[in-house]
C-alpha cells in the first residue's frame, strides 16, 4: 500500500505537471471508485482546473478552481500514471483523467476511491487522522507526549492512523530498525533517550524516502527516474534471510496482528 513518501512524492509531480491545466476529458471504468454518478462526476470535472494537490497521510485532496475536492486514496495495489495512452503500463484503469493529449490514469482502484467532495465533507473524511510526523508543527516534546498512555507493540502504534498519519508496514519497520528498537517493543516500556531515538528515525526515514521517490515500483511517467528510487534503500522490509548492514546478523520475519514485520533480532532491542 503507497504510504506517506509515495504519495508525497506523487503530491510534488503531479503539482508540476497538472496544476491549473484544464481538465478536457474524464473515463470512469469502474463507478465503485467514485461516490457521485457517473455523468455528475464528468461534468463536474470536465472543463475544470486543479489549482493545488495537498497530501494528508496516505491521501491526496486535489483542490479544484470552484472550491471542491478530489479525495483519492489508493489503498492496497493501487498506482498512478501520467502520459499518452501509448505510454501508459498495460494495467486495467479504473479512472482516466485527461489533460489535453496527456492522460492521468488511476489504476488498481478495487479496493481504493476517488471522491469529489464539499470542502467540509473532505475535513470529515480527513477528521480522524493523527498529525503528520514531518509537519513543522511537530517537534520531539510533542511527539514525547503523543506517546504517553500509549500502550502495545510499537508497529501497531506507528500504523495506526489516528496516532501517526501515513505510516504503514515498510516505513514503520525501517523506522524501528534505524532507531534500533524492535517493532515489537512494549510502546511503555520505552525510555526517554529511545523515544528521541524513534522520533529522529522516523522524520530521516520519511524525509529520504519521500525525496528518492518511495517504493513504487512502476514510474509516474516516462522518463521519471525519481519514483521508486527508495526500493533499493530498505534496510529491513522485505529483506527476510538477507544480511543485516549494521550488525553483520540476518533479518527475520514475523507477524504481528496479522501484519508482516521485518527485522534484525541482533541489533534492534526493546528499549
Amino acid at each position: 500500500m503507497p504510504e506517506f513518501p509515495e504519495m508525497e512524492n506523487y503530491r510534488r509531480l503531479l503539482s508540476k505537471h497538472i496544476v491549473n491545466v484544464p481538465i478536457t476529458g474524464v473515463t470512469v471504468n469502474r463507478e465503485q471508485s467514485i461516490n457521485v454518478e457517473l455523468e455528475q462526476f464528468k461534468k463536474s470535472l470536465t472543463g475544470a482546473r486543479m489549482v493545488f494537490v495537498e497530501r494528508r497521510g496516505k491521501h491526496l485532496v486535489f483542490h479544484l478552481h470552484d472550491g471542491r475536492r478530489l479525495l483519492l486514496h489508493l489503498m492496497l495495489g493501487g498506482l498512478l500514471f501520467f502520459g499518452t495512452e501509448e505510454e501508459r503500463p498495460s494495467r486495467s484503469t479504473q479512472v482516466e483523467i485527461a489533460f489535453g493529449d496527456r492522460i492521468l490514469y488511476f489504476m488498481g482502484l478495487r479496493l481504493g476511491y476517488l471522491h469529489l467532495l464539499s470542502v467540509k465533507e473532505t475535513q470529515a473524511a480527513l477528521a480522524k487522522l493523527g498529525p503528520e510526523l514531518l509537519d513543522k508543527r511537530m517537534n520531539e516534546k510533542r511527539f514525547a507526549e503523543l506517546l504517553k498512555g500509549r500502550r502495545g507493540a510499537l508497529k501497531s502504534m506507528l500504523v495506526n492512523q489516528q496516532v501517526f498519519a501515513g505510516i504503514g508496514n515498510c516505513y514503520a519497520d525501517e523506522i524501528a530498525f534505524e532507531a534500533a528498537l524492535l517493532p515489537t517493543a512494549p510502546v511503555q516500556g520505552l525510555t526517554p533517550e529511545s523515544i528521541s531515538r524513534l522520533y529522529d528515525a522516523a522524520c530521516k526515514v520519511l524525509s529520504e524516502a519521500s525525496d528518492i521517490g518511495g517504493y513504487m515500483e512502476i514510474p509516474f511517467m516516462t522518463g521519471d527516474t525519481v519514483t521508486g528510487g527508495y526500493n533499493d534503500s530498505c534496510k529491513v522490509y522485505d529483506r527476510e534471510g538477507e544480511t543485516c548492514e549494521r550488525c553483520g546478523g540476518t533479518i527475520v520475519k514475523s507477524e504481528l496482528s496479522s501484519r508482516k514485520v521485518f527485522y534484525c533480532p541482533e541489533c534492534q532491542h526493546e528499549r
